[in-house]
């Protein structure tokens, strides 16, 4: 949830503060979708370097970098630079795994029996996040831009603390499989999220309309 927070503080008050730096509408459409078009790159890597070298090292290499982000969006308005506002972007999209690194993680501790309800405390910390975190962005942004940008670098350096100390290593699925083995349970492997299968999901009449029907809705949101 404290991610997400982060996330949530940010996204309002994006459009505002690159305007302040000199940025016209356009220019603004194209640092929002600059975060997800990293993420978009990046995630499938991500996923498969966690099986790798597992869901702790990788969850903190995502954290650090939307920390990161955060202290150089900051640092951009105190500038004046619009392009530090851009960097700063890049660099929290293409490290933009904490969500997917969660639930893998989850998969990788938990029962399969509890696993759904697992996943269930996610989608509410979600939501919480979202409901609260633009609230947060619109009281702090009266007593100035980088309040809010100071804030969400707080919380996202709370979160890589709580990692780091609280959260034990997890048993991460062996990266060699013999094809034709037991399928893992879903989540429990992120590499199967590569670019050579983005094709195969798509003929399958159901997973397509599930992709299809949340591409609407991110488009949309």
């Amino acid at each position: 949830m404290v991610d997400v927070l982060g996330l949530t503080i940010i996204l309002p008050l994006l459009p505002f503060y690159a305007e302040r730096l000199g940025a016209s509408p356009t220019v603004v459409g194209l640092l929002v979708s600059t975060y997800a078009a990293c993420q978009l790159v990046a995630g499938p890597l991500l996923g498969q370097m966690s099986d790798r070298v597992g869901r702790r090292p990788l969850l903190l290499v995502s954290q650090m970098g939307t920390f990161i982000g955060f202290l150089m969006l900051a640092w951009a308005g105190s500038a004046g630079q619009l392009w530090m506002v851009f960097l700063s972007r890049v660099i929290d999209g293409l490290t933009a795994g904490n969500l997917s690194l969660a639930q893998a993680y989850i998969s990788d501790v938990t029962a399969p029996e509890e696993r759904a309800k697992s996943f269930g405390v996610i989608g509410v910390a979600f939501g919480i996040g979202f409901l609260i975190g633009p609230a947060i962005s619109g009281f702090l942004s009266t007593l100035g831009y980088e309040y809010p940008i100071f804030a969400a670098a707080a919380l996202s350096a709370g979160s890589i603390l709580s990692t780091y100390f609280l959260l034990p290593a997890a048993t991460v699925v062996p990266e060699a499989e013999k094809p034709g083995g037991p399928v893992p349970p879903a989540g429990r492997r992120l590499r199967v999220l590569d670019w050579g299968n983005y094709a195969t999901y798509f003929k399958r009449p159901v997973l397509a309309q599930s992709l299809w029907q949340f591409f609407a809705f991110a488009f949309a949101f």
